[in-house]
């Protein structure tokens, strides 16, 4: 019996926000998507902010430098909400 294993790679292609969501293409053609409110300093930043990310963490990483802002497509593949939400930055 032949088993194909899945192929994936969760290493980030693209990054968006829109009112309500971050929205996080990974170079295996999956979207994830999950609620801005889930990461305050997201939610609170600007759009143009929220625009400006890099890859990081040999490409399993998301950094927003404006807003020293760091997430993984590990945490976001388990539904993880940043820790702690009450108690970052308020605006």
């Amino acid at each position: 019996m032949n088993i194909s294993a899945r192929i994936t790679d969760e290493r980030v292609a693209d990054v968006r926000c829109d009112d309500d969501s971050l929205i996080v293409d990974l170079m295996d053609g999956r979207t994830i998507s999950v609620p801005l409110a889930w990461y305050p300093r997201l939610a609170s930043a600007t759009p143009s902010e929220r625009a400006l990310w890099e890859v990081a963490g040999a490409g399993y990483g998301i950094h927003w430098p404006a807003i020293d802002e760091d997430l993984s497509t590990e945490g976001l593949l388990r539904g993880a909400p940043a820790p702690f939400a009450g108690l970052l930055r308020s605006s």
